[in-house]
Formats: structure tokens, C-alpha cells, sequence
């Protein structure tokens, strides 16, 4: 628990770190402040603190305890491949990642998550140095404390992963209402999803779930244990006609 409150209220100066993130001021970059700014308008939120990171591969974040403590980061390679509709939907998306408190969500799953392991890891231990008893109940004990030690963790690596695509799912519905334009942050996740499979972006895994689309070579990450929707799906959803935001 310790851990991870040290971690939900430091999670915007870890994450820019890991992503190898640095501000970027107004006056640097004056189009880039103004999407921001128009996102965050339409979103009715604070402006973020706004900062780059020097890759080729497009991508973006939002982190942030809270929206008065929020921060977006986009990489070089996104303004290359997106234009103005596009990188608004972008951070649109990201706006709603902040707007519906997705950072204070997941550090409660991740601690959930932790317990879960570390009483997986206590189970592993008590089932080398011989179970809890002994006499004939033995064996049963270590073999259940096996199968406690494998299973749980799965299970919450698969809770935690589905919980993160729904996050996703809700942020790309939250951005496309806040916008107005489904269209083009569904185009927009398209050149990502293109441009991420030529460029993969050199990150720590750890913070691979924080960015728009998996930052990492995306084809071969696709499993249930997936921090993020196929986006196949995500861009369906957005194109869809019906009123569904």
C-alpha cells in the first residue's frame, strides 16, 4: 500500500522520466499550446502541463494525480503524421484520461494487483519450505498452494490488463463527445497504429500502458494480457453511427 500511494502521487514525474520526457513552453511551441488548450477548454479542465518527447515513433500520454496536477506528453513523431483534427482528437483522449481520474483508477488496481502477488509469492514459499502441516494433508497442502501461487497472479494480470482496455474504451468515447469529432481521432488511431508497427519506441514496458497505442511492436503484444484494445475495435466504436457516446 505504501508503495503504491508513494507511487499514484508521484506517477506523473515517474512516467515523464521512464518516457524520457521535457517541458515544453508556450513560446516554443505556440500551435501545440493551442490544441492543448482547446482540449482542455472543451473538456471543462484545467490546462496540463505540456511536454515532448524526442522519438520518431507517434505516440502520446496524459499523467497526472489529479487534474490540477495533470501532464500530457506528445512525441515528435506525432506531429508529423497527424494534422490539426487529428492531434486535437489525440489529446482529447488524453483530456478524458484526466477527466475521468484513469490515474487514481489504476493505482488502485495495481494495489490490488500487488497484494494478489504478494500472497502468491508467500504461497510459493510456504509450498517449497513444505506447506503449511504436515502428515498426510501434506501433499494436498503444497499442490493447492502450487496452484494458488501460478493462478493468482494470472488472474490479476488478467484483471488488470481488462480494466486498462476499458479505460481505454472510455477515454476514446470521453475524447470523441468532448471534441465533437469521432472521425478524425479514429484516423488518427489508424496512422498510429501504422506508424508504431514501422517505428516502435524505445520505453520501458512498465509504461507501455500509458500511451494511446502500445508503444511497443504491437502485433506480437496482443493478448489477453493486452493493456490495450485491438484497435480495429476502438476505431469501429468511433465510426460507428450510432449514438453511443
Amino acid at each position: 500500500l505504501a508503495m503504491n500511494f508513494f507511487a499514484y502521487w508521484s506517477s506523473d514525474k515517474i512516467a515523464l522520466k521512464m518516457a524520457h520526457a521535457h517541458p515544453v513552453t508556450e513560446q516554443e511551441d505556440p500551435e501545440l499550446y493551442s490544441i492543448v488548450a482547446e482540449q482542455a477548454r472543451l473538456a471543462e479542465l484545467p490546462m496540463p502541463k505540456v511536454y515532448e518527447i524526442d522519438s520518431e515513433s507517434p505516440n502520446a500520454f496524459a499523467t497526472g494525480r489529479n487534474p490540477q496536477h495533470a501532464t500530457v506528453a506528445v512525441t515528435t513523431g506525432i506531429r508529423l503524421i497527424l494534422n490539426r483534427e487529428e492531434l486535437g482528437g489525440v489529446l482529447a483522449h488524453e483530456m478524458a484520461h484526466v477527466g475521468n481520474r484513469d490515474t487514481l483508477i489504476m493505482a488502485v488496481v495495481a494495489t490490488i494487483a500487488g497484494a494478489i502477488s504478494m500472497l502468491a509469492f508467500m504461497a510459493q514459499m510456504s509450498a517449497i519450505f513444505g506447506g503449511f502441516g504436515g502428515g498426510r494433508d501434506r501433499g494436498g497442502n503444497m499442490i493447492g498452494l502450487l496452484v494458488i501461487a501460478i493462478v493468482m497472479p494470472l488472474a490479476a494480470g488478467l484483471v488488470r490488463a481488462a480494466i486498462s482496455r476499458t479505460r481505454e474504451f472510455q477515454a476514446d468515447a470521453s475524447g470523441a463527445r468532448t471534441s465533437g469529432n469521432a472521425y478524425a481521432l479514429a484516423s488518427a488511431l489508424e496512422k498510429l497504429e501504422m506508424g508504431t508497427q514501422v517505428r516502435p519506441m524505445k520505453v520501458a514496458e512498465g509504461a507501455s500502458h500509458l500511451f494511446i497505442v502500445n508503444p511497443l511492436r504491437g502485433r506480437a503484444m496482443a493478448s489477453l494480457f493486452s493493456t490495450h484494445p485491438a484497435i480495429e475495435e476502438r476505431v469501429r466504436r468511433l465510426r460507428d453511427t450510432r449514438p453511443n457516446f
